[in-house]
């Protein structure tokens, strides 16, 4: 039975890989930080398995018991004066039914300035957009993986512009209890328009990601290394200000080998302390550095770090992720144990 079902994923999964990435899709606000957690750690884990109910937003294999009657707020003041949050919440119903999951994610781009051809003011407008989710994940059988899903409801209005769309999340978790290792596959935002804009249907940010974890033995530390957007290949793009030019001169354009492919899809992080009332989060995305370098100047694009404190039944997280010189984002969230 678990070979059926591992070949099916396998069969979806090959299916579904076509290139899409920022800027060649709508709705793209569904692949952004679903917390502070997941923003320190690099900006996408699938691995954590623990109270941690915002998690199932990104990866709905890890819902389990230990997210019973957890409520989740989180916020972001992000790029450009957008802010963005998300919410989330998990009840077991019994120990054989195990738990369900249902989470928000919501985005506001703010207010702005329309303009006709002509140059007339025609008012200010505004811009926003959310999803609702609802998630389950089962065990395998009797084995070590887990299965769950999200179903995704899309609400998107932009100045007289409004569409509807409907999406799935499929993960796939692999738990090894005796080496504390985690490894998963997640497939997102599978779906289409229900409704569209102005007539013409865009395609969703499908994602495709893995991940693995692993508790080290003797030293507090937890790892987490995720590759990410494995749908995309290759996902680099040479960068026109990093263009070269000789004496003569004849331009040549950006070279990335085959490593620096790879390395584009890949984000690292650790947890230190990471079942303590108190820990700290370090993580570092590579496309991000790479895509927000600056030539001949060191920003530290990439980098993030944050922390978390538990005081009673709430925990408290706070992230400082690095984009640009002139641009970072600040992520808070709030857990709260409604036990």
């Amino acid at each position: 039975m678990l070979k059926k079902i591992i070949a099916t994923f396998c069969l979806f999964f090959t299916s579904l890989t076509y290139a899409q990435v920022g800027g060649e899709s709508t709705y793209q606000f569904l692949n952004l930080v679903s917390s502070p957690r997941q923003a320190a750690l690099g900006g996408k884990v699938l691995t954590i398995v623990d109270y941690d109910v915002t998690q199932a937003l990104y990866n709905p294999a890890t819902i389990n018991v230990d997210m019973d009657n957890q409520l989740a707020l989180n916020y972001s003041s992000y790029l450009g004066g957008i802010s963005y949050g998300t919410a989330a919440y998990a009840y077991t119903v019994d120990r054989r039914t195990q738990t369900f999951h249902a989470g928000i994610t919501y985005i506001n781009y703010g207010s702005f300035d329309g303009y006709d051809e002509d140059g007339n003011s025609t008012g200010t407008f505004t811009g926003n957009e959310a999803s609702l989710s609802f998630g389950y994940a089962t065990q395998i059988g009797y084995s070590d993986f887990y299965l769950g899903a999200n179903a995704k409801l899309i609400t998107s209005n932009l100045e007289q512009y409004n569409s509807l769309g409907a999406a799935v999340d499929i993960g796939l978790l692999y738990i090894n209890e005796y080496l504390d290792f985690h490894a998963a596959l997640a497939i997102r935002n599978f779906g289409t328009q229900i409704t569209t804009y102005a007539g013409l249907n865009e395609k969703l940010p499908f994602e495709v990601d893995f991940g693995m974890s692993q508790s080290l033995e003797n030293v507090p530390i937890r790892w987490h290394i995720t590759l990410e957007n494995l749908q995309e290949w290759p996902i680099a793009r040479p960068n026109p200000a990093r263009t070269t030019s000789d004496l003569s001169g004849n331009q040549t354009d950006e070279k990335i080998g085959f490593l620096g492919q790879v390395m584009r899809h890949s984000i690292f992080g650790a947890e230190i302390f990471p079942e303590g009332g108190f820990n700290i989060r370090l993580g570092y995305n590579f496309r991000r550095a790479e895509e927000l370098r600056i030539v001949d100047q060191r920003n530290f694009s990439g980098l993030s770090a944050g922390f978390s404190i538990k005081m009673n039944k709430m925990r408290f997280s706070y992230t400082h992720a690095k984009y640009t010189s002139a641009a970072n984002s600040n992520f808070f969230g709030l857990q709260i144990d409604l036990q």
